[in-house]
Parts: C-alpha cells; structure tokens; sequence
C-alpha cells in the first residue's frame, strides 16, 4: 500500500506542471472544462511541453549565472522554473486562443476552417463588438451595446448597456438613469448586429 501511494504522488508530481498550466488555460479562456479522462490527456501534453521547455530554461539561467549568480541548479530551482513554465505556457496558450491568433494563420495557409473560439457563438460576438438588438421571446426588441456576454447559447447572461427598447413604430425608448440591463439568453430569440456606418 505504501508503495502504491509513493507512486501515485510521483505520477502526480510529474503532471503537476501539466496540470497547472491547463487550470491557467481555462480560467483565462471562455473554453468548457473538458471530461477528466480529456484532461488528463491534456495535462500529459502540457507536461510534455513543459519538460521539452525545461532544458531551454536551464540553459538560459546557467548562461546568466556565469554573470549574475542566484543560486545552483538543484531539484528545488527545477521545480519552481517548471511550475513558471507551466504558468507561461498556459498564459501564452490563453493569450493565442482569446485573440484566435494560431488559428487565424492557419486558416490563412488553408489548413482548416474553424476559430480558436469555443463555439460559433462566442466568436461572432468577439469578433463584432458594437450595438445589437436583442429579440425576446416576448417579441419586445432591446438594443444597446453588450458589454458582457454569455459563452454559450443556452445559458448566461448579456449586460446591454445603453439600452433602449425599439418600439413598433420605429422609435426609441431610451432609459435613462439606469447602467444597463442584464438579460438571460433564455429569453433572447435572436441577436441582430447592428452594421456601424463607417466615418469618412
């Protein structure tokens, strides 16, 4: 039994950066949390990376150390420069995804089609950001400008700020005296982009 926890705890240890690295990658993007068998899967890809990183680091510090010395490099400095890798990686992963950079550039070359956005959704209202119009299931119309959005489709919620209901008639409601609304996608039917006059 003993031997088994010790190696639990080591398989733990060497996934440890993965792992750190995928909880900075999800807390930094609007990506669902994969199954535990995905991200386990992911976590040992991440671990790969770090360790493949690692001896790039090392190199680097021994080089500076020749003319700032800190301290030697033991088991400690490997595990922080591998928990700082992980960090980085993550960050860096995140930072590719929200700005749909990678698959930008490869959608370019022809590669593929899709967005590094979670869903088709996300991607349409990071892509525009300026005034919509909110159809409700109630057939009233709300525009304004969406300063948060839902991820998904199916739940969330959009704070409108600015908002004005549009009337039958052609007019707008404006309220005033209040920050926005905060609206469930529940009862959104559809969303219309509003097209911004481009200024001379």
């Amino acid at each position: 039994m003993p031997e088994l926890f010790n190696e639990t705890a080591a398989l733990l240890q060497y996934l440890l950066p993965g792992l750190l690295a995928a909880w900075v990658f999800y807390g930094l993007t609007s990506h669902i949390k994969p199954s535990q068998f995905e991200r386990i899967i992911q976590a040992l890809i991440f671990t790969f990376l770090v360790h493949a990183l690692l001896p790039i680091v090392q190199w680097s510090l021994e080089f500076f150390g020749t003319f700032f010395y800190i301290r030697p490099w033991d088991r400690a400095a490997k595990t922080l420069a591998s928990a700082f890798v992980a960090i980085l990686l993550g960050a860096l992963l995140a930072y590719l995804t929200n700005k749909d950079s990678f698959h930008k550039w490869i959608r370019e070359k022809g590669f593929t089609t899709r967005t590094s956005y979670p869903s088709e959704w996300h991607g349409v209202l990071s892509e525009r950001q300026n005034y919509v119009v909110l159809h409700l299931t109630d057939e009233r119309r709300l525009s304004g400008y969406p300063q948060v959005w839902p991820s998904e489709s199916e739940k969330g919620h959009f704070f409108i700020v600015r908002p004005a209901w549009l009337l039958n008639t052609g007019e707008q409601l404006l309220m005033t005296g209040i920050e926005g609304l905060l609206i469930d996608t529940k009862d959104v039917k559809w969303v219309e982009f509003i097209d911004q006059p481009k200024e001379e």
